[in-house]
């Protein structure tokens, strides 16, 4: 179940993202529940599959500034690193950095069940 002491467990800083949405809790939540059907990081994935480096920016940085803005972290690190790489068009590896979020945005997905 999706709850602000939940979130603190996944390692969110749940205060900045309550801050950020007026300290109203119910927001916060609704606001989080709607990362949920997101599929950019799907998107992400492909795209670096086909070496589309701006659209892997354009996805990333959207990704970044969702889970910046709900203070996120666990999901926030690994998008944030990939967009950096992006923004300079760097063509790497970013396996781990893919499956590092989405190991997170599993376990965030699994909360809101």
């Amino acid at each position: 179940m999706l709850t602000v002491d939940a979130l603190r467990e996944y390692g969110a800083d749940v205060d900045t993202g309550l801050a950020r949405c007026l300290n109203n809790e119910a927001f916060y939540l609704r606001m989080v529940s709607m990362t949920v059907p997101d599929t950019k990081l799907d998107e992400l994935e492909a795209a670096i599959a086909a070496k589309d480096l701006d659209r892997g920016f354009e996805l990333a940085h959207a990704m970044k500034g969702m889970y910046s803005n709900l203070a996120l972290t666990p999901i926030l690190n690994p998008v944030n690193e990939m967009t950096e790489l992006l923004r300079a068009r760097t063509d790497t590896d970013y396996s781990k950095l893919l499956a590092e979020a989405k190991l997170q945005k599993e376990m965030l997905n699994r909360m809101a069940e």
